[in-house]
């Protein structure tokens, strides 16, 4: 049978948190990894929204991160990252929304007309801070979809300027964050794939 084409960009925090998923659940897809700047027809024709992860399954396409997540995990999740209480989900859309527009406004200020950049920042650390207080070694007492669907977008916040982020009054979010960089679950992911192009052979992960 034919594996699902997960269509991934190795540093995107969406298609980090997929491949995390898939991963987890210990299922096998056909990974094509594509550059932002040189996309294949093939993710074109299958993307709706034209930007990564899009996963090609059987039964259609599948073109949102979270989405992607909820998809593995739904067939296999042996570490029962579903099984979180229900305040796991405003976390995750408190990261997705106010979170994430603050994290664009603060690396690429530059994109937006008229934005402070700082005043961008200290609204992420707002949430940063909420989060630290929610963290002793995760964000409930396991691993759930929750820490996993949001680490990926911390990272890329943390790295915007890591000296000012280590610096900040969050202990528990900062060891949070480190123990996933650190891990093999992280290295993992982040291997590195050759760019995909038409006709080559598939590039198995799981």
């Amino acid at each position: 049978m034919k594996k699902p084409v997960l269509y991934s960009f190795r540093r995107c925090p969406y298609a980090m948190r997929a491949r995390l998923a898939v991963a987890s659940a210990g299922l096998e897809v056909e990974l094509r990894e594509i550059l932002l700047r040189d996309k294949p027809a093939a993710f074109l024709a299958a993307s709706p929204s034209g930007t990564g992860p899009c996963l090609v399954t059987g039964d259609g396409v599948i073109d949102e991160s979270l989405d992607v997540m909820i998809w593995a995990l739904s067939q296999k999740d042996p570490e029962g990252w579903l099984k979180m209480p229900e305040e796991g989900a405003n976390w995750i859309a408190r990261a997705d929304g106010p979170f994430k527009d603050a994290l664009d406004r603060t690396k690429y200020a530059n994109r937006y007309k008229g934005v402070d950049r700082d005043a961008q920042r200290d609204i992420a650390a707002l949430f940063l801070g909420d989060l630290d207080t929610a963290i002793d070694e995760w964000i409930f007492d396991r691993p759930t979809l929750a820490d996993f669907a949001i680490l990926p977008f911390v990272r890329q916040f943390a790295f915007i300027d890591k000296h000012w982020f280590d610096t900040q009054p969050w202990p528990s979010l900062q060891g949070w964050l480190e123990r996933f960089l650190v891990s093999d679950r992280f290295a993992h992911i982040m291997e590195k794939y050759p760019q995909w192009q038409e006709g080559d052979p598939p590039t198995l992960f799981s």
